[in-house]
């Protein structure tokens, strides 16, 4: 995707700066219409980081005390983007102490002064409105103990900005998240709900084209639908306590929405870490579920595309169709077939996660399938990530297979994916089977040549490599928890979680096994976190290479493991 603005971005852009300037000299002030509550759940580490001067923005690391946040990289127009949204306001008032505290205020004061009079970066519809709500949310924390003169330079700062998004709320176009905020905002402020009517049909509109039939949405990221479902919630709930009608479009996107995240849940509580998405703030997905009042419990084979296999405290997901495309794809990941493996409260096999807090370099790696449980060609992902300067998927799987079946054992998953089929005359297939107690998981990948124009693909390819085989990798990446020893002659491999359930991980032989570095990505981290996997390693041979593994808990592990204490920091949760 081009990288450059286009000439209606040019115009849209000098419409922004004009009303930014208009509404930034405007004589107006506003009051809150009912107080104000913290939705978003920060994280404390984060906030601790900040107030030590210790900066991490898109892959920029400043270590600066001094520093305002404003100064970090006023060169590069993403960081200084992602810095103008102020979700850093949340991390500072989830620590909440003194220093975070003026901190804050310091911020936001010299935000005021700098930017307040509608110059200066910031001044787009999207950034404008999550400041606002952060402002606006945690307003109590940036105004407990401040003189009435900066009280004032606030609440008329929150009028001209809440003026300049009722002049441009259109920008918004279907985008949720900016549209359920614009609706909170004009309910909130006094004086500023003018197009809300207009907002919340646009909402209504949204919520028909961006959440689909099924309750998916496009990118196929399960923190972005959770982060969907809590504007809906919120939306709905300040309409209702308004007295303003809220559209059925509302109410059945977050009916649809429910079921298919409580599929996209592990045991432990946390969302399957696919295609841009971490595992969510500790709480906030349990309140969003608790406030949309919906009952219904995950139903059906799959959702958005993962599917879920349950057994005892187990709990199994994997990614069971193609990647998203276009502009959906933006954050998405090479990762079909790829699976988590989460025992109790206990993440056992994750996806090393989403790198683009670390900037360009981790983000790009971090989409690729070696990135993720499954199996992958030497040197190529199953979808095409293009090039550094594109953020779209190409290339990606054209047929994904996915059923399961049940029976008095377990669940059985029966997988397949064509991603390697144009190149390589390879497809993919993976059978993984949980147990009914949840104590044992066993798998099967292989590669294989389905047609005659395969095979001679595949002969193409194999003679290139001087008839060695097609190299590949099974990838197993462990929780940075894990711990991880192989015996003497890497037939197995036992793997220990905190809780102080042992697993063991066992092979046929077909692949050579190793024990390499490996990483974890998380926000709230000031770098990635080091991590192990388990590679099963070998060639593929005409016509089809078949790897048995398995995963399953040591005879002396009890049924149930008392595992009260969560040894995690709090906060580290993405």
């Amino acid at each position: 995707m081009a990288k450059h603005p286009t000439w209606r971005g040019r115009i849209a852009a000098y419409g922004d700066r004009h009303h930014a300037r208009r509404a930034g000299r405007a004589s107006v002030t506003t009051q809150f219409t009912q107080p104000p509550e913290p939705r978003q759940i920060g994280s404390p580490i984060s906030g601790q980081h900040l107030v030590a001067g210790k900066f991490l923005v898109l892959g920029v690391r400043v270590s600066a005390p001094e520093l305002a946040i404003w100064d970090l990289a006023p060169q590069r127009a993403d960081v200084m983007a992602e810095v103008h949204r102020c979700d850093w306001l949340a991390d500072l008032a989830a620590l909440g102490d003194a220093p975070a505290r003026a901190k804050a205020q310091d911020w936001v004061q010299d935000w005021i002064s700098r930017f307040g009079a509608g110059n200066g970066p910031g001044w787009q519809v999207g950034i404008t409105a999550r400041r606002l709500d952060h402002w606006t949310r945690h307003s109590d924390f940036l105004l407990r103990k401040q003189d009435p003169a900066a009280k004032a330079a606030f609440m008329q700062s929150l009028a001209r900005q809440a003026l300049f998004l009722t002049r441009r709320w259109q920008r918004a176009g279907d985008d949720i998240g900016i549209l359920a905020r614009m609706i909170h905002l004009g309910l909130m402020l006094k004086g500023m709900a003018g197009p809300v009517d207009q907002i919340t049909g646009a909402l209504a509109a949204a919520c028909s084209t961006q959440v689909d039939a099924q309750g998916g949405i496009a990118s196929r990221n399960p923190a972005q639908l959770a982060a969907v479902l809590s504007d809906l919630v919120d939306s709905r709930d300040i309409l209702s306590v308004c007295n303003r009608s809220v559209p059925t479009e509302i109410t059945d996107a977050i009916a649809r929405i429910v079921p298919v995240l409580r599929g996209l849940r592990h045991a432990d509580g946390g969302l399957a870490r696919f295609h841009g998405g971490g595992r969510g703030a500790a709480g906030q997905l349990d309140a969003a579920l608790a406030g949309s009042g919906v009952k219904t419990p995950a139903t059906g084979q799959t959702a958005m595309g993962f599917a879920r296999l349950t057994g005892g405290r187990s709990t199994l997901i994997i990614d069971a169709a193609a990647p998203p495309t276009g502009a959906a794809s933006r954050d998405a990941h090479a990762s079909t077939l790829g699976f988590e493996l989460t025992s109790g409260r206990r993440p056992l096999i994750v996806n090393c996660g989403s790198g683009a807090r670390f900037g360009d370099d981790w983000r790009r790696a971090s989409r690729a399938t070696p990135s993720h449980a499954t199996l992958g060609l030497d040197g190529l992902s199953s979808s095409d990530l293009g090039d550094a300067s594109d953020d779209w998927l190409t290339g990606v799987p054209s047929l994904v297979r996915a059923e399961t079946r049940s029976d008095d054992s377990g669940a059985r998953l029966e997988l397949s994916h064509n991603g390697y089929q144009p190149t390589h005359g390879l497809t993919h297939a993976r059978l993984l089977h949980l147990s009914l107690d949840g104590r044992s998981l066993t798998g099967e990948d292989l590669l294989t040549t389905l047609s005659p124009e395969d095979e001679t693909r595949f002969d193409h390819v194999f003679d290139q490599s001087l008839r060695a085989g097609i190299r590949f990798a099974i990838r197993f990446h462990l929780h940075p928890d894990v711990t991880c020893t192989a015996n003497s002659d890497g037939s197995m491999v036992s793997l220990g979680l905190k809780s102080g359930e042992i697993w063991v991980f066992r092979h046929d032989s077909a692949a050579q096994l190793s024990i390499n570095p490996s990483v974890y990505l998380e926000n709230g981290q000031l770098k990635p976190r080091a991590a192990q996997q388990v590679v099963l390693s070998g060639s593929a041979l005409p016509y089809a290479t078949r790897v048995r593994w398995s995963l399953a808990k040591a005879d002396d592990t009890p049924l149930a493991v008392r595992d009260l204490a969560f040894e995690a920091p709090l906060g580290t949760a993405e």
